[in-house]
């Protein structure tokens, strides 16, 4: 998976960047087919609320339509996490809805084959 992280008014840290890493990993486990991760992390200077200066942006790279997530929060890492938290939620939903089609056309197949022996 190729991976692609940007930083605007952030010193990007060993730490930091490892974090990221190891929480995209999880990502992996869900859906092995992930082509890339944009991760995007700012520090507003001139926030409109000061307990949520940090956000972080990941937009994930699939098969069909990309998947976005994004949170602001007062600690850097929390932004990650719960970005990240998101796009879990969006993959599992993905993979439910395609799990369900695929059991869906398999009941038909099943139906119509009782259908045509009777």
């Amino acid at each position: 998976m190729k991976f692609i992280l940007s930083t605007h008014n952030i010193t990007l840290t060993e730490a930091i960047e490892q974090h990221i890493l190891h929480q995209i990993d999880k990502l992996e486990h869900i859906d092995r087919w992930l082509i890339d991760a944009r991760v995007t992390l700012e520090k507003d200077h001139v926030a409109h609320s000061p307990e949520k200066q940090f956000k972080c942006g990941i937009r994930v790279g699939i098969r069909g339509n990309d998947l976005f997530a994004e949170d602001r929060e007062s600690d850097l890492y929390a932004a990650i996490d719960l970005a990240v938290k998101k796009l879990r939620q969006q993959l599992r939903a993905r993979h439910s809805k395609t799990k369900a089609a695929k059991h869906k056309q398999a009941a038909r197949l099943k139906e119509s084959a009782r259908a045509k022996s009777e």
